[in-house]
């Protein structure tokens, strides 16, 4: 094992403090030289937490390191996760395992299965259930529910000298990129990187831990704020305060702030830099996998919406990572294809888009929040039961009907339940588990898939609602907003929480762009060609997508 030869140079505030206000900045580039020959020794796969194609649109002029690099690689600039449950957990599902959904298990980031041990108790996505010390609000995290294998275990498979390491400030990102056969997991909790019961904290988790520690408990001033934001910078009243303006002052103290902000992107990027040389991966025989999920455009995308100050300061910040990211795997002379992309998009708050053109956007009506429904169901039904009739995690996706009832007035609550939500201005789409289930799944373009479809494609028999809801266009399912914590969200079947950038590089790549939808699906069989992996038909939703931008085909087997 290769181990540190110098200690991890974090500094996290003072790189924090770099961020340039200038407006012309030198894009990062890489000198031309031949494409390397064979499978790249090291798969370096980028997921960007609330990262829209429509976020991506918007600041890609701006780039001018890591995800500016991109611009020499293949873009395909309409990516989708095309299931409607667009939250973190099966959109991280989809990367690198190249399935839908439907088939992985992952339908959400909790479900409820009311036939099983905890009835109308939540179940996380990344938790053991057979754990008698797992609770969905404190999970012993686990890729137990993830019903296929990833990348990284099937090029295990293939050689099991081959390595498969994932960070990530989110659990769930780390284990539904990463999997069940993982060599190196790592997550952030209360204040540090952890990973499971009995692992040791290595000296590069140490490292970064202890920065992290330093600056969290000292505190950090305000960031910089380029120069090109300034149409950014504007105040929009929520509640009794004003978003739109941030700059991430960090208060002494404070775990919170640290997390919700680029300082946490910073302290993952430099986990990962620090386990690349800890574990000298992609210096050994076989070919290894790096997963890299940044997740403070989601935090912050939740806290302050997507189109303030914050997330251009951030947008700033993550690219100057990244930059870092990929210019240390450079020095080292390692060859990497890295694949960038994103567990879903989002939506920004609807007090700032009715101040910019969209009077449509409205926060839900509380008649949807699954209690609500409840009482709406009894009255119209007569039914009743002791604890909640229906019950769900939110005023979207899966509704659960009580086990208690007798089967035939469960069907005859489902029917009451979806007369009520089809009725409402809110719900663009409910449908029964009956009708999802006698559905095909979908198939081809994923930009015409209809509102089932979408929903099909989520839907997994026994942890998928009795009926699921789709929120209508611009309907944030927050019907109250909580400024600095949770004021816009993501989850809808609508293409802004959708649609994602699928970007690839690899030194010596020839450069193209492909504006055509293709699916996330799509990334495992990809770079499964890429690396030579032989692997049963079935094994994939997606297919491969052909990288070789002249007359070869990189999918030629």
């Amino acid at each position: 094992m290769r181990r540190l030869t110098a200690p991890i140079a974090i500094a996290l505030s003072l790189a924090l403090a770099a961020c340039s206000a200038a407006p012309a900045r030198e894009v990062q580039t890489v000198s031309a030289q031949a494409a390397p020959q064979g499978p790249p020794r090291l798969i370096v796969a980028v997921s960007i937490d609330q990262f829209s194609a429509d976020t991506y649109a918007q600041y890609r002029a701006r780039y001018s390191g890591g995800l500016a690099r991109f611009n020499q690689g293949v873009v395909f600039p309409s990516g989708y996760q095309s299931h409607s449950a667009t939250e973190t957990c099966p959109g991280h599902s989809t990367l690198l395992t190249g399935v839908h959904p439907a088939r992985n298990g992952i339908i959400a980031n909790s479900w409820f299965e009311p036939d099983g041990p905890r009835g109308d108790q939540p179940i996380y996505c990344a938790e053991d259930i057979t754990d008698p010390a797992s609770t969905a609000r404190n999970p012993v995290v686990s890729p137990r529910h993830l019903k296929v294998p990833t990348l990284g275990e099937l090029m295990k498979s293939a050689d099991p000298e081959s390595r498969n390491v994932a960070v990530s400030a989110k659990d769930r990102a780390v284990m539904m990129m990463g999997g069940h056969r993982i060599d190196a997991a790592w997550w952030w909790k209360g204040g540090a990187f952890v990973s499971h019961k009995g692992v040791a904290a290595t000296p590069a988790v140490q490292a970064v831990n202890a920065a992290a520690a330093a600056t969290i408990k000292a505190g950090a001033p305000a960031l910089p704020i380029p120069a090109w934001c300034a149409p950014s910078d504007e105040a929009v009243p929520v509640g009794k305060t004003t978003l739109g303006t941030g700059r991430f002052a960090l208060e002494p103290g404070k775990e919170s702030a640290f997390r919700i902000s680029p300082r946490m992107d910073t302290a993952t990027v430099d986990l990962a830099i620090g386990l690349i040389d800890e574990m000298g991966l992609g210096q050994g025989r076989a070919p290894d996998v790096l997963s890299v999920s940044l997740s403070a455009t989601d935090y912050v995308g939740h806290a302050t919406g997507v189109a303030g100050a914050e997330m251009c300061i951030l947008q700033n910040q993550l690219d100057q990572d990244l930059g870092r990211l990929f210019a240390h795997l450079d020095a080292r002379g390692i060859d990497y294809m890295v694949v960038l992309s994103a567990d879903h998009g989002g939506l920004d708050m609807p007090e700032r888009m009715d101040q910019q053109a969209y009077p449509a956007a409205e926060r839900v009506a509380m008649a949807l929040a699954p209690d609500n429904l409840s009482k709406a169901v009894a009255k119209a039904t007569g039914l009743s039961v002791e604890g909640p009739l229906v019950f769900g995690d939110a005023p979207m996706g899966d509704l659960y009907i009580s086990r208690k009832l007798a089967p035939k007035d469960r069907e005859k609550a489902v029917a009451a339940l979806l007369t009520i939500l089809r009725a409402h201005p809110h719900v663009a789409a409910a449908y029964s588990a009956a009708e999802l289930a006698g559905s095909p799944l979908p198939t081809g373009n994923p930009q015409d898939w209809s509102l089932k479809d979408r929903a099909r494609a989520s839907f997994h028999p026994g942890r998928s609602g009795d009926v699921v809801l789709q929120l209508d266009r611009a309907i944030t399912p927050i019907p109250e907003p909580f400024p600095g914590a949770y004021v816009a969200t993501h989850g809808s079947a609508f293409d802004y929480d959708r649609r994602v950038p699928i970007l690839f590089w690899r030194r010596g790549i020839r450069p193209f762009e492909q504006p055509q939808p293709v699916d996330t699906v799509d990334i495992a069989p990809t770079l499964a060609a890429i690396l030579g992996l032989k692997v049963r038909d079935g094994t994939f939703d997606g297919r491969c997508l052909d990288l070789d931008g002249g007359a070869g085909n990189s999918c030629a087997k």
